[in-house]
């Protein structure tokens, strides 16, 4: 793909605050050129994929004050191409791309026309794959695989509470493909999306009770991932449906006081006074190069397959959003940034 010229400016969603919501506060601007470091990449960024954990971790107040920059530039997960290859990289002027933007997965600034990529977090597209499935799979795939794969092996019976989002919809398919036995958990409207990717079993958690569903169960459980976090008697409650060396591994991030007591507890309570009987561990989605060649290599053999619930244009991201922030996105929402005839898209 050839490249343009590189401008001495482009655009960039940014916002100074988060108070009533990153939504509300993003505005479209001009700013200068990046200047990468010698181990960083500029990328044209062509496609951007959305992330909840973009607006619920910088809209903790307080957080926002301490640890983000201002202005601050959201968004993660990219597909684009090489502009300016980081030094002595094998990656080309052209070459099209994906990985994580910036240097921190709070505000990488992916909900821009440019940005920088660290060499060991930006990887190929391989030739099958498009670029807006690309953009896919970063946060979103690699915390799909490091939640279940190193947790379990072939044959283990892993339930994901919540199936039908970003991650839970890497993570039916990533467990398949990798000879797990899966149970997931969703809402009437998503049980046949859930069958579809390949679960083994679905709870409704609108006609169920999930908790006494599992507990009925004919078999035990090696390892329960929570993508959703709103129900914490599942952990504490799990060694009458999982088997003694289960672990319990928490994915999902939020404010709200209560999630905060239950990782304080989890995580940094003994045992003995906590009363938890199983293992808990917390998972964050980290870049992994390896991770991202293997999902996307996966993609072109079809073991694997992006679930877009939505397009939005560059300019529509605050609506883009708006649709995450319902909870009822079916796969990844996903921003074109690229124009027509840039991009072959």
């Amino acid at each position: 793909m050839a490249t343009k010229a590189i401008p001495s400016t482009f655009r960039s969603w940014q916002c100074r605050s988060t108070a009533g919501g990153l939504e509300n506060n993003l505005t479209l601007n001009n700013i200068p050129m990046l200047q990468p470091q010698p181990n960083q990449h500029l990328v044209r960024i062509l496609a951007a994929g959305l992330n909840p954990a973009d607006y619920r971790l910088s809209e903790i107040q307080l957080l926002h004050r301490l640890a983000f920059p201002k202005p601050a530039s959201p968004g993660n997960d990219f597909a684009g191409y090489i502009v300016k290859p980081a030094l002595d990289s094998t990656l080309k002027p052209g070459q099209l791309v994906f990985g994580c933007a910036g240097t921190n997965f709070m505000y990488g600034g992916a909900m821009s026309e440019y940005g920088i990529a660290n060499v060991n977090t930006t990887v190929p597209i391989p030739t099958g794959l498009s670029i807006i499935h690309a953009a896919c799979i970063p946060i979103a795939g690699l915390t799909a695989y490091q939640s279940i794969l190193p947790h379990s092996k072939p044959g283990s019976r892993v339930l994901l509470n919540g199936g039908s989002g970003g991650v839970g919809s890497f993570g039916i398919q990533i467990a398949k493909s990798q000879e797990r036995h899966v149970t997931v958990t969703c809402s009437t409207a998503n049980v046949t999306h859930c069958e579809s990717l390949g679960a083994d079993e679905v709870i409704d958690y609108k006609t169920q009770n999930v908790l006494q569903t599992l507990k009925t169960s004919s078999y035990k459980y090696d390892l329960v991932v929570d993508y959703v976090g709103n129900d914490h008697s599942l952990f504490w409650e799990m060694d009458s449906y999982t088997t003694p060396d289960a672990k319990y591994v928490t994915v999902a991030a939020s404010h709200h006081l209560s999630f905060i007591r239950f990782i304080l507890a989890t995580e940094y309570t003994p045992r003995w006074l906590s009363g938890a009987k199983r293992q808990h561990l917390l998972v964050f989605g980290k870049p992994e190069s390896e991770v991202l060649v293997q999902i996307s290599e996966w993609m072109v053999e079809g073991r694997v397959q992006a679930v877009v619930d939505s397009r939005w244009g560059f300019e529509e991201l605050r609506e883009a959003y708006r649709r995450s922030k319902t909870g009822r996105a079916r796969g990844k929402i996903v921003v074109v940034v690229g124009v027509e005839g840039e991009d072959g898209m």
